[in-house]
Parts: structure tokens; sequence; C-alpha cells
């Protein structure tokens, strides 16, 4: 196709582009014009139905209206429902349904509180004080079944129920001794803080809960005072009352003082007991159950607990303290201990049982006892020391045997030994130097006032070997006491040596003593030690040592088989020794002069002892034979 052909087409199409163009602008005019009619028609009619729609919005306002009108109403009438019903249930009282009945009390509290805070209602202040005067009296009867419920339920624990929670080592045993005396070893101790208590049931676990609610609801109605006087009075005596069936007693230092010391040491002795049983079960238990029914309240509960406890406690405490102050005597010495022992053990449970300001005075009062045992133990100490030194007993041991003094106090020591824990406690209350080095220093000044007495005694004697035997006796006594026991290992082994050189002193005394003279009898001055060993010698003088041997042999064996030497060991060493210097002695006498009194006439008149003869009265010595038994 050429150009022009081309030019034509195109013509065409533009005409025909700008005919649409054309009719598409009219056909928009068109439609702008019918929507302007549309908007002026809208207009119209949103102009005609705004009266409609205002009175439409006014009736639903006052629909609005209407339902929360009635909505208010069913509430206040809800209300005037709950305080119907909670009122019916407090006019019953408690006995019937504890639990409804405190919800009746809660109840009403929500009720004045919802009136109170629609004070528009006309109503509001003669329900709120109609349920002011309901409260008053659900709060009363409340009072009075807290008191009945908690007075019908404490009562006091039987002795046998509190036996039950201790240990089986703790419990008394058939014949009604207490099982854990004096006198208890290192390891008996420790044992006893292993073992494990279990708490009496004070009040059954079921009514614990009611009574702490109870208790809840007259904090709240601002009731604490009398919460507090039901509670401490209740408790208060039934704790009192279970101590007393026990056993326990106020007793004063006056009453103390009068007491035999067998009837004191027993009354001692349980007082130990009842400390463990009031403080680990008692007064625990007590704490335990303060704590539950008074959870919540703390100033409250703290206070309760003290002044429940106070009574009991001081109870307790004075009779220790009667005993602390009471007059020393040694006897008292291991009872103290046993006391000052029972108090250390017990003092961190009561630190923390008592703890709080309301306590304090308990806790004091525990503390300031376990100080004066202390003090009052550690006198004691120092007389016993001073008692030993100064014992003036009349009393003379004849046969010069262990004096009664040197085994008490040798008993005495090795008791305390069984305490040495204690006493080193005790010893850091006033002085915190090293306590083995005070407990060895007290057992050296008791063992040297010890010795320092025997000497005295031992001048009682009129015969001087009599003198260093009864010392022999003595000091080999304590010498292997204290090596069987642990004050060896305070002492030391120089202390035991020094001893026992002493002890061999005393023995060679006796022996230069009693055996001098008669071996002088058995040795002849002037005579020739070689050929005519006898000359020089003459008959007559020989029968007059022979007769004063046999006197002399005589007379000591009839006296000194009376005398002691108690230990068997002791006993034959000294007999050997005897032996190993008299028979060899006299063995060479008789050898050397006996044929010049045997070619004579009598002989059995002067020699009247074989060697063996000797040997087997020797055997006599030391066996605290009487006259009578001699002759036999």
């Amino acid at each position: 196709m050429g150009i022009p052909e081309a030019m034509d087409a195109l013509r065409q199409r533009a005409a025909f582009v700008k005919d649409s163009l054309h009719k598409s602008q009219t056909i928009t005019d068109n439609m702008v014009t019918i929507l302007g009619s549309f908007d002026h028609r809208l207009s119209a009619l949103e102009t005609a139905m705004r009266p409609t729609q205002i009175k439409t919005h006014s009736i639903r306002s006052a629909h609005d209206n209407i339902d929360k009108t009635l909505k208010a109403a069913d509430v206040i009438l809800g209300q005037f429902d709950q305080t119907r019903k909670a009122e019916a249930k407090i006019l019953r009282g408690p006995h019937e349904d504890l639990e409804s009945y405190l919800e009746a009390i809660d109840q009403l509290r929500a009720n004045v509180r919802f009136f109170s805070s629609k004070k528009s209602f006309k109503s509001s202040d003669g329900i709120i004080n109609h349920a002011n005067n309901l409260l008053a009296k659900a709060i009363s009867k409340l009072e009075d079944e807290f008191r009945h419920l908690l007075t019908n339920y404490s009562k006091p624990v039987e002795p046998d129920r509190l036996f039950d929670c201790l240990p089986n080592s703790l419990r008394p045993s058939a014949t009604g001794q207490q099982s854990d005396g004096g006198g208890k070893t290192h390891s008996d101790k420790k044992d006893l803080q292993a073992v494990t208590f279990t708490l009496p049931t004070l009040i059954p676990p079921r009514v614990i809960p009611l009574l702490h609610d109870l208790a809840q609801q007259m904090v709240q109605a601002g009731h604490q005072q009398q919460l507090f006087r039901i509670y401490r009075d209740t408790r208060a005596a039934s704790l009192e009352q279970s101590l007393r069936k026990l056993g326990v007693e106020r007793l004063s230092k006056e009453d103390v003082q009068k007491m035999q010391w067998e009837v004191l040491e027993a009354k001692i002795g349980n007082w130990i007991h009842y400390m463990r049983i009031a403080v680990k079960l008692l007064f625990s238990g007590e704490k335990k159950i303060c704590d539950q029914i008074l959870d919540g309240v703390d100033p409250l509960r703290t206070q309760c607990f003290a002044e429940v406890t106070a009574s009991s406690v001081a109870m307790l405490l004075s009779f220790g303290e009667a005993i602390a102050k009471s007059k020393r005597s040694p006897e008292k010495l291991f009872v103290l201990l046993d006391m000052y022992e029972i108090m250390r053990e017990l003092q961190p449970e009561i630190e923390i049982l008592f703890d709080g300001k309301a306590c304090i005075e308990m806790r004091e009062t525990a503390t300031s006892l376990t100080k004066r045992l202390a003090q009052t133990a550690q006198e004691t100490f120092g007389d016993f020391e001073e008692a030993v030194e100064k014992d003036a007993t009349k009393t003379a041991v004849l046969d010069g045997t262990v004096h009664p003094l040197t085994s008490y106090v040798i008993n005495y020591v090795k008791f305390l030994y069984d305490y040495q824990t204690t006493l080193k406690l005790l010893f850091q209350e006033f002085d915190p130097s090293d306590p083995e080095a005070q407990l060895a220093s007290v057992t050296t000044r008791i063992m040297q006032a010890l010795q320092n007495n025997l000497d005295g005694k031992s001048k009682q004697y009129k015969d001087p070997a009599l003198t260093q035997l009864f010392l022999m006796n003595n000091i080999h006594y304590i010498v292997r006491s204290v090596r069987r026991s642990e004050a060896k290992d305070m002492l030391g082994d120089d202390w035991v040596q020094i001893h026992r050189r002493i002890v061999q002193q005393h023995a060679n005394q006796y022996k230069r003593i009693s055996w001098a003279k008669i071996l002088q009898c058995l040795t002849v001055q002037g005579a020739s030690s070689g050929g005519d060993s006898n000359s020089g010698v003459s008959r007559a003088m020989i029968k007059d040592r022979f007769k004063t041997f046999n006197v002399q042999i005589e007379e000591l064996h009839q006296r000194q088989s009376q005398w002691t030497v108690p230990d068997s060991e002791l006993r034959e060493s000294l007999r050997l020794a005897v032996a190993e210097v008299l028979l060899p002695a006299y063995r060479s006498f008789l050898k050397r002069f006996g044929p010049m009194i045997e070619n004579g006439k009598n002989p059995q008149k002067y020699i009247r002892y074989s060697p063996e003869n000797l040997e087997q009265m020797l055997g006599e010595f030391f066996e605290s034979k009487t006259w009578n038994e001699q002759k036999r």
C-alpha cells in the first residue's frame, strides 16, 4: 500500500477517536448532573429523619437507665438477702456449724463495707447499724467458742505420754529410775545429741485450723486483748498442770537446805530429766501450737508464748537457783556438773524457743543459772582441795592399809574425769586459756593436798615402820589408780615415775626400820673370817644371839602379820625384798654358828627356825591376821 492510502486510513482512525471522546464527555456530564441530583435528595432525606433519630436515642438512653437501676436494685436486694441469711446463721450460734458461722461474719463485714459505700441509699445507715450490732454479738459468741474449744482441748499431758515421746535411752527404766543419771561418759553425752524427740500432741491437729480462724476473726474485730487473755490463761494453766503431774515442784532455797542429801540428790536427778522434757517437748510443743493458732499476729504471738511459759520456766529454774545458792559440799560437785551440763545442752534450744524481746527475761535467767552453776562448781573444787588437805579424821587405819580418805579422793578424781568435756567448758566460762592445763593443775593440786594430809596422818603411828608401810600403801594406791585412769594423760608420765620412786623409798625405809635390828643379831663382830671362823666367839654369845633373833622375829611376825599390804603384787614384792636380805644372812649365820649350839644341850631351845620356817613366816606378813587367827 502506498503513502496516500496510509494517510487516509490514519485520518479515518483519528476521526473515529475524536468522535468517541466527544461521546464519553457527554456521558460524563450527564452522570455529574444525575449525582448532583442524588446529593440534593439525600440532604433532604436526612433533614426529614433527624427528629426520628433524636427520639430513638432518647428511648435507648431510657432503656439503659432502667437496666442499670434494675441491676443496682438486684445487687441491693442480694445484699439484703445475704444479710438476712448471715443473721440467721449468727443467731443460731457457732456450735452447729462453726465454718458457716465464720462465713456469715465475713459476709456481714462485706455488707457493712457495701452499704458504707452507698451513702446515697436512704436505708444505708440503718442497715449498717443493724449489721454492726449483729457483728458485736457474733464476736462475743466467737470469744465464748474460742474459750470453749481451747479449754476443752487443753488438757495436761500425762507423764506416760511424755515418756513415749522420749528416745529409748532417756525413758525411765522399769524400776522407775531415770536411765540417764549422773556420771555419764563423754561418748554417752555425744550420743544424747544425736537422739530424736517426738513432740507431744498438745491440741488435736483437726482443731488447730478452727482455733486459728476464730483467732483471726477476733483480731479483725479488734479483740486482741481478749484473745491474748483467753489463750494465755488457758494454755499456761495446762502447761503448769503437765509439769506438776510429771513431778515438778516449786522449792525455795530454804526447802532445799532442809532436805537430806539422799532425797535432794534424787530430786536433782529428776530435775535434770524434767528440764529436758520441758524444753524439748512441752515448751517446743507450746511454741508450735502458738505459731499455728496465732499465725499472722506476730507481736501478739510472741507475747502470748512468753506469758504462757513464764511461770513454768520460773518454777523449773528457781530449783536450779536454789541448788546453786545452797551450802556447798564436795558431794554436790557432781550433781552441779550434771545440772551445768543439761543447761549447756539446752542453751541453744532455749535461745531459739525464747527469741524476741518478750522472752528476754527467760533467756537471761537461763544464762544466769548456767553461769551460777559453773561458779558454784568451781568454788566447790576449791572447797574440796582445801577439805582434803585439812581433813582431820581421827579414824586411824591400825593395819597401815589404804586410808578411806585416799580411796574417797581417788574415786572422786576418777569420777571427775567422766566429766572431762563438761569441766573444760566450765573452766572456759571464767578463763579462756587452755582448759586441759587447768584440769591438770586442779588434779595436781588435789593430789598434793591428799599427800600432805597423808603425811600428817602417818605421824599418828607410834611404830615408824608402820608409818612407812602406811605411806607406801597409800601412795602406791594413788599411782596405780592414776595409771589406770584418764588422769594419767593429764598428770603425765613424769608425775607417775616420780611417785613410783616415792613408793620405793617408803618400802626401803620400812625394810631398814623393821629389819635392821634383827639383821644385827646375825652379825658377830670380832669373829675371824678365815681358818677357825668361830675363834674368839663364845657359845654363850651365840646362844644369846639366837635367843634375841627368835624373840625379835616372833614379835615382828605377831605384829606385822596384822598389818596389811592390800595390793597382792606390792605385798609379794615387799616379802621378796625382805627374804632376799634376811634368808641369806640367816643361812650364813646358821651354817657358821649352828654347830656350836647343836653340839650342846637343848639345841632346839635356841635354833627354833629353819630357813624354810622363816620363809613360811614371811609369807604370813601383811595379811591382816588377828592374834586369834595367828594362834590357830
